[in-house]
């Protein structure tokens, strides 16, 4: 008896309240849903961004008492011959990654879908196992593999008859800023061959067949159908390769740490450096030069989206 009045109440206080136990049900859902994700945007995302903000008018080591400086922080980052030339690289970077990736990617991505190799099943498979590795791990093979005494690369050179005298790749000015280019293009390629060739997949039979009676070649078939077809597709992972290397640092850091003498830093490692090093430790510079990145990142999301074709072609 007494359930039964404790059931009635609380039809009762939802009736008040203009809910009926359906939609209780729907918004306890949304709260479990939404919340805890969002609460941990907020806690984790937001709010060090904009304490990230606040340190940036600071002088302040993470110690001491933190001094308010105003707007000098970004004036010394503008003056700071050092922060151009990690742009320098990032720019360097962000034109070359992307195209190499997007462009192998592709190629990959295409004889996968359109020849029938029995093999086309394992091909995926060994493509997208760098994926799998981590950042560190990618950095510390291809450190391997650059090595000047026992690396693979030297031994590959010196079967064609070169001696190569121990050459560090990595340690050397002229070589190094090339030398990490190849980790980031194969770590990056893992991924968006199974994307492109995923997408490839899915475009319809009957329009390659349609092109063949046509008398159109393969590249005709690539360039009028498939790639107007996956345009969308290769505009986001354009956007998120250029996003990614002017953000990222961690494969510089294992590999070189911005040496030698600065030839491979870029703009996320100085930042981090400056923050963390042993030798001079300044969460307020560094915070406002994480800021000019952010401006830099948005800028290069909004030049993506205006000069990438913008016209989408359905089936």
């Amino acid at each position: 008896m007494a359930d039964t009045t404790v059931v009635k109440t609380q039809h009762t206080w939802l009736q008040r309240l203009g809910l009926d136990k359906k939609n209780t049900q729907k918004w306890i859902f949304l709260f479990v849903a939404i919340v805890p994700p969002f609460g941990g945007y907020l806690l984790f995302t937001l709010f060090p961004n904009i304490l990230s903000l606040y340190y940036a008018f600071l002088d302040w080591d993470g110690f001491t008492e933190p001094k308010f400086v105003g707007f000098d922080n970004f004036v010394t980052a503008f003056n700071d011959k050092y922060v151009w030339r990690a742009l320098g690289h990032n720019v360097i970077f962000m034109l070359v990654i992307p195209t190499f990736v997007v462009l192998i990617s592709l190629l990959l991505g295409y004889l996968i879908s359109n020849k029938n190799y029995r093999e086309n099943k394992l091909l995926k498979v060994l493509f997208f196992f760098p994926n799998v590795l981590s950042t560190v791990v990618i950095a510390l093979l291809w450190a391997f593999i650059y090595d000047g005494s026992y690396g693979l690369l030297n031994g590959i050179i010196e079967l064609f008859g070169f001696d190569m005298k121990n050459f560090y790749w990595l340690g050397e000015e002229r070589t190094a800023i090339l030398a990490v280019i190849p980790p980031w293009v194969w770590g990056g390629v893992a991924l968006y061959v199974i994307i492109f060739a995923n997408a490839m997949l899915a475009i319809p039979k009957s329009l390659y067949e349609a092109a063949i009676l046509e008398g159109a070649d393969h590249m005709t078939r690539l360039f009028k159908i498939t790639m107007p077809l996956i345009m969308p597709i290769v505009k986001v992972a354009v956007l998120f390769l250029v996003v990614g290397t002017l953000k990222s640092f961690e494969n510089i850091l294992i590999l070189t740490n911005g040496g030698p003498y600065g030839s491979t830093d870029v703009i996320g490692l100085y930042m981090f450096n400056l923050a963390f090093g042993e030798e001079y430790r300044n969460y307020g510079y560094a915070s406002a030069i994480g800021m000019i990145l952010f401006v830099i990142l948005v800028t290069a999301k909004v030049l993506t989206d205006k000069f990438l074709p913008k016209k989408d072609v359905e089936f």
